[in-house]
């Protein structure tokens, strides 16, 4: 073990064994199972991933070869993906809850040959698309309910493979430190796919130095440290989980806490309480959500002391986070919230002992950001992505600002191209795109530049503004620039809206869909005595309209005070039918709008936004709250929204 030590840990092996030599009996990996917390401490984890290694050594892994992990988050997923970086190994994670046939792509062009699978569900999946997959031989799953008379030659258990890596090692004790020596930072550590927004997902390759050295850094800005923990709840495909949850982890030494499932997250967040933290806008918005949920049900007293304490708290929480001055009386009536407020809703959020949290993914709504700050959150928001290892820009403690990412983390270059493209060079690049020359060369040019298609620019600063993508990035038939996304982020800032697709490119005015949120909405029509039969009756009632109308009016009204989109304003807008969804191909598994595919498989909705019509017919198969599929057949409504002059129309006038 100390023979693969040599030198300093710069791969993902050679931490596991630093781990186990230096901190071997504190906690890496924590899971609630069966009610009840299990603790892996370094040593156990770093002794069964050398096991599994022994035993896929056995198998034939050879280095260089794609693995497949099709998971929750479980300690023995990471103690398997560890192993196989034992052995030069290269892990490829994919999303759990994806269908079987999206399996295929990913598999198939990355030509795994070995999947490990948590359960049945994953080995099923599996199993209906090995005819299409030649290159993957063996299935390892973890859970054998359900398995018994499961006799396909493929799969084994993960235990048989425990057990035969147990006996490989008492015959050669050194067989798998002389594979973990071998191991060098410009070795591939993982291959991420990314969720294919606008086409074919791509294979990104990356090295233990590009995922590790920006871990590292980043950790470095906020004190991390083997003291703290982290939730890891958020899918393993997904790079920004294994960044937080795997390479930080082994930078720093903290513990992993995986949950029970993803139902009861928020209580076992509760128990574990992580002091490192991170979710998307999404997650974050719905935990507020369920918060303004609970508070509408309180009694008038309550109601009163939660509202008068926030309004406190939205002038000073954050000023106090980032220690700047506030009068005495606010900061003593402050500790009083605290007491009274704040901590137990920190408390039930499960962030009570959180000190860094950051988001991500999606532009975060003022009014969100300023929640978790004003009730004593250091809630942060950073740029980056499966190219660039996440961290690109990260806001610094102090400096935290509404409509930036904050400014490039050391050892990130930035600049911006004539067309508002933000271009990186970064320790955290990767190296290409499995086996596509031609996609990597788009994206990576000779000097180094990774083209991130994101489009924005430095404020005075130094802060970076993201607005859209590059090629999202549009006109209106007058000129007026045209960003869709920025615009649907500001209404799903509203509770009552879960998605919005807007469309206006080469287009005299902007119109939207919009998918409502049907626990908060329906929470508001259970409120006015309002009777529904699920989401597509509550979507269909002209009071939910009046409701999204207002919503969107208050966008229009913002949006005027904005110069150069102030033409953007919202004109018409229609509720959809159904929710979408990722398994229609609406949205990616990161629950990213595919915008193209929703207009063409919307066209004639989108048409009916733009030819006058109040309202437009509607057939389709939709999925019932209880697993069911029928053919759904109606007028949806067609609303207009009011506009309002321009700042610079008002002043001319």
């Amino acid at each position: 073990m100390a023979n693969a030590m040599a030198g300093t840990p710069d791969t993902f092996p050679k931490l596991l064994i630093h781990h186990a030599t230096v901190r071997g009996a504190r906690p890496a990996i924590r899971e609630k199972d069966l009610g009840i917390w299990q603790t892996w401490t370094w040593r156990e984890l770093a002794d069964e991933a050398r096991a599994l290694a022994a035993g896929l050594a056995a198998e034939g892994l050879k280095r260089g070869v794609h693995v497949a992990f099709v998971s929750d988050n479980r300690p023995r997923l990471y103690a398997a993906m560890s192993a196989v970086q034992c052995l030069g190994g290269i892990p490829v994670p994919l999303y759990q809850d994806a269908v079987a046939e999206e399996m295929t792509f990913p598999i198939r062009a990355a030509e795994i040959e070995i999947a490990f699978a948590e359960d049945q569900e994953q080995v099923d999946k599996l199993l209906e698309i090995l005819p299409h997959c030649p290159s993957l031989r063996r299935i390892y799953y973890d859970d054998p309910r359900g398995l018994r008379n499961y006799t396909q030659p493929q799969l084994r258990s993960y235990e048989s493979l425990l057990a035969a890596g147990r006996e490989a090692l008492e015959r050669d004790p050194g067989l798998v430190a002389a594979e973990i020596e071998k191991s060098r930072p410009d070795e591939i550590a993982g291959m991420f796919f990314t969720s294919g927004t606008t086409g074919v997902p791509k294979g990104v390759v990356h090295t233990h130095a590009s995922l590790l050295e920006p871990a590292r850094v980043a950790a470095e800005l906020d004190g991390l440290s083997a003291e703290d923990a982290v939730l890891a709840y958020l899918p393993p495909a997904w790079i920004g989980q294994n960044i937080f949850s795997c390479a930080q982890a082994f930078a720093t030494g903290y513990c992993i806490c995986c949950p029970e499932s993803p139902e009861t997250v928020m209580a076992d967040m509760r128990e574990i309480g992580p002091t490192y933290y991170f979710a998307p806008p999404r997650v974050l918005e719905a935990l507020l959500t369920q918060v303004s949920i609970r508070m509408e049900d309180a009694a008038a007293p309550k109601r009163w002391l939660y509202h008068a304490f926030m309004d406190l708290a939205g002038r000073v929480g954050g000023l106090l986070i980032d220690g700047k001055p506030v009068p005495v009386t606010d900061r003593l009536l402050y500790r009083l919230g605290d007491l009274l407020v704040y901590g137990p809703l920190r408390n039930v959020l499960g962030m009570s002992r959180v000190r860094v949290g950051y988001t991500a993914g999606e532009a975060i709504g003022p009014d969100l950001f300023r929640f978790y700050r004003s009730i004593g959150i250091n809630l942060k928001q950073l740029y980056g992505s499966t190219e660039t290892a996440v961290f690109v820009c990260v806001q610094p403690n102090g400096a935290v600002r509404l409509d930036t990412v904050g400014p490039a983390v050391p050892g990130v270059e930035l600049r911006f191209s004539p067309e508002r493209e933000l271009l990186i060079r970064s320790p955290g690049l990767f190296r290409e795109y499995y086996k596509n020359p031609e996609a990597t060369r788009e994206v990576l040019d000779v000097e180094g530049w990774y083209h991130t298609g994101d489009a924005g620019f430095f404020d005075p600063d130094g802060h970076v503004r993201i607005i859209d993508r590059v090629k999202d990035v549009g006109s209106l038939a007058d000129g007026t620039l045209f960003a869709p996304k920025y615009l649907e982020n500001k209404l799903k800032f509203f509770p009552y809206i879960k998605e919005a697709v807007c469309f206006g490119h080469g287009r005299d005015k902007v119109c939207a869909f919009i998918n409502i949120d049907q626990e908060a909405v329906g929470n508001w029509a259970e409120k006015r005595n309002l009777p529904y039969s699920g989401y597509t009756d509550l979507a269909a009632r002209d009071e939910v309209y009046e409701l999204l109308r207002e919503c969107v009016e208050r966008v229009n009204a913002d949006l005027a005070g904005e110069p150069e989109i102030a033409n953007s304003q919202i004109h018409r807008f229609l509720v959809l039918h159904k929710e979408l969804d990722a398994d229609d191909g609406e949205l990616t598994r990161t629950r990213k709008v595919r915008r193209r595919i929703i207009a063409d498989k919307y066209g004639d909705l989108v048409a009916a936004l733009y030819d006058g019509r109040e309202t437009v017919h509607v057939q389709a198969q939709v999925r019932y709250e209880d697993g069911r599929t029928g053919t759904y057949s109606a007028d949806l409504k067609i609303r207009e929204a009011k506009t309002f002059p321009g700042a610079a129309a008002r002043k001319a006038a």
